[in-house]
């Protein structure tokens, strides 16, 4: 194991299969917020909300994508799918299309999604164990790692603050690896915030997901300092349009703030353009 990683696994379940792994090595890079003007802003993904569950309602069957597998009705790919939805905001339909994402096909983004999930888990080189046959999770590292080398994106960086995280998000969506605690599976509509679902920080961690930042919804500043309770994200989930408010939720920068020692952020990039 490369010792220059910390790691914490999550138990993977059908929905839920981010672990959380770190690179010092790669973290030395991450770009530094300097004072620059925050603003908010919005990256729209061409792909349509995906579902890493009920595949077989798709009409996905896994014995059909991978020799020697049985057919699962969901998987815990959500690193793969959180990185689709970001490639489409990166890439043109066409530059999806030639990678074989095609972004107007829900059940055929998300096979292509099931197929980076692949690809991720063999970059984990940390893990003994590999999708398919065993539905292990993987990392926002290493599915970033299966998209560049892929050649779908330049590089990749990090953040480890929450105004490094707005500088980012100026340029571009960003992976957000975090622990799911079980009252969120139903997150409330609209505006609403995970932080304001009752009872979450009583409720257990019941594994670990992957999701796409793609709004900095609203900026609040303090004496020139970002307020953290009213600056809002929104997130694109992957557990189908009807889930949360059409597939996405919220959440404010206090949570953040709040999670962070278990949090990710990892911003897959396109600089030569």
């Amino acid at each position: 194991m490369p010792t220059d990683l910390t790691i914490h696994q999550y138990d993977v379940q059908p929905g839920l299969g981010r672990h959380l792994v770190l690179d010092s090595r790669s973290l030395a890079y991450r770009r530094p917020y300097t004072g620059d003007p925050i603003k908010p802003i919005e990256w729209a993904p061409r792909v349509p909300v995906l579902n890493q569950q009920t595949l077989l309602a798709q009409g996905i069957r896994t014995s059909e994508l991978f020799d020697g597998v049985e057919d699962l009705d969901a998987l815990g790919s959500c690193t793969a799918n959180a990185a689709t939805v970001c490639l489409s905001v990166l890439r043109t339909a066409a530059e999806c299309a030639d990678a074989g994402l095609d972004v107007s096909d829900p059940a055929g983004a998300e096979q292509w999604a099931i197929g980076l999930y692949a690809d991720a888990t063999t970059r984990d080189e940390w893990n003994d164990y590999t999708w398919p046959s065993q539905d292990c999770g993987s990392s926002g590292l290493g599915v970033t790692k299966a998209l560049k080398a892929r050649g779908l994106i330049d590089q990749y960086g990090h953040a480890t603050t929450a105004e490094e995280l707005c500088t980012l998000l100026q340029t571009g969506p960003v992976l957000m690896g975090m622990p799911w605690h079980d009252a969120w599976f139903d997150p409330g509509t609209g505006p609403a915030l995970l932080d304001d679902v009752t009872g979450w920080e009583q409720s257990p961690v019941v594994g670990g997901h992957e999701v796409c930042i793609t709004a900095l919804e609203s900026v609040s500043t303090y004496d020139g300092r970002l307020g953290y309770e009213n600056t809002i994200l929104r997130v694109q989930n992957s557990w189908s349009a009807s889930w949360g408010d059409a597939g996405t939720f919220r959440m404010s920068l206090a949570l953040y703030q709040q999670l962070r020692d278990e949090i990710d952020l990892i911003q897959p990039r396109l600089d030569t353009r």
